[in-house]
């Protein structure tokens, strides 16, 4: 690929828009204590209607709710009390004209009634015979028996990742297992002679401890990956290419930390072309733009970037969406956000998306700038904020939307 290839570069909204490989994980069953985050691989069904009876919301009375009606402090409707529901049994009494039946919330509605009316709008004056201060209108105080789901309702929709309330959804449905989306096996390879393991005692001149390599580990983690930290490859010739045909056959994406240097890039891409189609090589983002997207054999790769900082920051706006779709979902969870003002300038060059990190304190968002070398730039911040590509920078006092890391 030609110096000009490269720096032909794409928009992020390019990339997410037309880089859509078909990969997607197999389905496998899970039982529901394991599937939270999980992402069903078709929409789950109830199979019964829920709650399945007619419910009392409210501590009070089952009534005909037109007995009711006109109820006041100052003229109240009376009428006999002829029972009582006890909570996870039928009821023994049905309500008549003239009739209430007490009721625990949750309760199961007595036949004849069509409303609850609250205990704090009543009182017993005489034994036997409740005063109601209030009217209740038709289905006041009643959860329907189908009011939660239908019977064949869509209990939890396929590609969007289960939550805790879907799990509690499911089993009060009777749903214990559950068909997900195999989560994606990520293989991460980094590569250079000045990488060595994070488990190096002492550094010679000249080398690094991999930490990018974690890292991403711990990014592809919280998308609902598997990573596979896949070691380092050296500069030579062939080896990248011969490295990466191997972890193309158990993977279900595969990272390349490819060096900050022209000839690592270089490297690089001419490995995933000897193996596959690269789709684009230089995304205009800012840190990241050398990042290249190919597929090998129906595999999606990523090259990123060697600088960690640039690494990291791109395989969040890129990789991170892509993880996901692979996984079955194609609509990532949003990230938490908050608003807030910026401190400071924030200059930016048209037609390039910036992803600058910040500290967020008082409402205010100070950036953090440093060299893409180094990690404690994203150790520090709160968060990031996006200058878009139409805009030339941000004046201090904008308000923008900032992204939370987790």
């Amino acid at each position: 690929m030609s110096g000009k290839e490269f720096f032909t570069a794409r928009t992020l909204a390019e990339v997410r828009a037309g880089f859509r490989p078909a990969r997607r994980t197999p389905v496998e069953r899970v039982p529901l204590s394991e599937a939270l985050h999980r992402v069903p691989a078709a929409d789950i069904t109830a199979p019964a209607a829920l709650p399945g009876f007619a419910r009392s919301t409210v501590d009070g009375f089952a009534v005909r709710a037109a007995d009711t009606y006109g109820a006041s402090d100052g003229l109240p409707s009376y009428l006999d009390l002829i029972g009582a529901v006890r909570m996870g049994a039928a009821p023994t009494v049905a309500v008549r004209p003239g009739g209430c039946v007490a009721m625990p919330t949750g309760g199961v509605i007595p036949d004849g009634a069509d409303a609850v009316v609250m205990v704090e709008y009543t009182a017993e004056t005489m034994p036997g015979t409740i005063e109601v201060t209030r009217p209740v209108a038709p289905g006041g105080g009643i959860v329907r028996a189908d009011e939660d789901v239908t019977a064949g309702g869509v209990l939890a929709p396929a590609g969007r990742p289960l939550r805790a309330p879907d799990l509690g959804f499911l089993a009060a449905a009777g749903v214990t297992t559950v068909a997900v989306h195999r989560r994606p096996r990520v293989a991460i390879v980094s590569t250079g002679d000045e990488v060595v393991p994070p488990e190096t005692v002492a550094l010679t001149a000249g080398q690094v401890r991999d930490a990018t390599a974690s890292a991403l580990a711990g990014l592809v983690a919280d998308a609902g990956g598997e990573p596979v930290i896949a070691g380092i490859v050296p500069d030579e010739p062939g080896a990248l290419k011969e490295r990466l045909a191997e972890l193309l056959a158990d993977a279900d994406l595969v990272i390349v930390s490819a060096g900050s240097s022209v000839g690592a890039r270089d490297e690089t891409a001419g490995a995933v072309a000897a193996l596959g189609d690269v789709w684009c090589h230089g995304i205009a983002i800012k840190p990241g733009k050398p990042t290249l997207l190919a597929e090998c054999g129906g595999i999606p790769v990523i090259g990123l970037p060697g600088n960690p900082l640039s690494a990291l920051v791109v395989f969040g706006q890129v990789g991170v969406p892509l993880l996901w779709r692979v996984g079955g979902c194609e609509t990532p969870p949003p990230q938490p956000g908050v608003r807030a003002r910026l401190s400071r300038d924030l200059a930016s060059a048209a037609g390039r998306l910036d992803v600058v990190q910040v500290v967020v304190r008082d409402g205010v968002a100070e950036p953090i700038f440093g060299p893409s070398a180094l990690l404690s730039v994203l150790t520090r911040a709160d968060g990031y904020v996006i200058v878009p590509e139409p805009a030339t920078g941000l004046d201090a006092g904008t308000e923008v939307e900032v992204v939370l890391y987790r």
